[in-house]
């Protein structure tokens, strides 16, 4: 016979801080209340119970990871352990690749070093005089 004691439960904020995708279990708590996360394509709360097998989507800045769980733990462990955890789908792998270095692309388009230097200044005047 079991009791409630012997079976143990994987909420899914604990899982996304001990899967490292959030520094704090509160983090993770938070995304899960604003929809960041969908377990199997249905938004949840962070007291949902996950399994093995669950397809996540987890939404964090610009970038969106499709997951696939693979172990549970709610314990935080290193970096190497919390890999363990889940699989990421090769598409989803593409996709935020190809969104960062769109964003590293116009990063550099408006990069400015600071304020100008005196050669910088004197260039800038001689453009608004010919004007």
């Amino acid at each position: 016979m079991t009791t409630k004691n012997d079976i143990e439960k994987f909420r899914i904020d604990k899982w996304l801080y001990a899967a490292r995708f959030f520094k704090t279990r509160s983090l993770a708590a938070e995304a899960v209340e604003r929809s960041k996360v969908h377990i199997n394509g249905m938004r949840v709360k962070p007291a949902k119970i996950v399994t093995t097998g669950d397809m996540l989507t987890i939404r964090i800045g610009h970038y969106q990871y499709e997951i696939k769980v693979l172990a549970l733990s709610n314990k935080r462990g290193s970096a190497v352990e919390a890999q363990k955890l889940y699989e990421e789908s090769d598409a989803s792998r593409e996709t935020r690749a190809a969104l960062a270095e769109q964003i590293k692309m116009q990063s550099q388009q408006f990069y400015t070093k600071g304020r100008p230097t005196k050669r910088d200044r004197r260039e800038i005047e001689r453009f608004r005089n010919q004007e």
